[in-house]
């Protein structure tokens, strides 16, 4: 909340009523005893359902762990996640976008943007859940850069801007191009096509674009 972390958290183990895969065990490090008597995911489905409900959930590699969810609670005859909370993130797909071609699972993230994880031996729930907080605060500082100071909001020393502006408090200046403005970009259009013997991608996506709106 306000690009900080709140310390709300819910941690929780649960039986998976199978062993302990060998893979999964050599990952996480917890072991079908460990997990023997702690309670089935119906027991705690309210509970998490709950603390999820109307929140935006940030997820690294997100389609992976919202599939097991989604599975979890339809066989108890709940709704999917993104029918109970406001929207998921998947930080995996816009760190790909940010670093495409180089690795981005959350060590490397971490590294990256010189956030500690040494404490970090195995995956735990709750300590991957801090460290990825700290990552995309770091993957989203300054995305509001360009109207930060038109709101005269400074944030505390150390701290780094609020991540939603309010637009609609906002009067922005809509530009529209003037006629040799228009004239220039489509003469840069044609240089295009001539130079594909075709017609350019731009042109498509224009054409796409405003078959959209008239659609809509």
């Amino acid at each position: 909340m306000n690009r900080r972390l709140t310390g709300n958290n819910l941690h929780l183990y649960v039986n998976p009523e199978r062993d302990s895969d060998p893979g999964a065990l050599a990952v996480h490090g917890l072991t079908t005893e460990f997990l023997s008597d702690k309670p089935k995911f119906a027991e705690i489905a309210a509970q998490l359902r709950d603390f999820i409900t109307g929140a935006e959930l940030i997820i690294h590699n997100a389609p992976f762990d919202v599939g097991f969810l989604d599975m979890e609670f339809a066989l108890l005859g709940l709704p999917k996640m993104t029918e109970m909370c406001a929207g998921v993130i998947d930080s995996l797909a816009q760190a790909k976008q940010m670093f495409p071609g180089k690795r981005n699972s959350l060590d490397a993230l971490c590294d990256r943007f010189g956030i500690s994880n040494a404490h970090r031996t195995l995956h735990g729930a709750l300590l991957d859940s801090e460290l990825l907080a700290e990552v995309y605060l770091s993957m989203t500082r300054g995305q509001e850069s360009l109207v930060i100071d038109m709101l005269g909001d400074q944030p505390a020393e150390g701290a780094t801007a609020t991540a939603r502006i309010a637009f609609d408090d906002l009067d922005l200046p809509v530009l529209a191009a003037d006629a040799d403005e228009l004239a220039a970009h489509e003469a840069v259009l044609s240089a295009l096509d001539k130079a594909v013997k075709g017609t350019s991608v731009w042109r498509k996506e224009s054409v796409q674009a405003d078959g959209e709106s008239i659609a809509a």
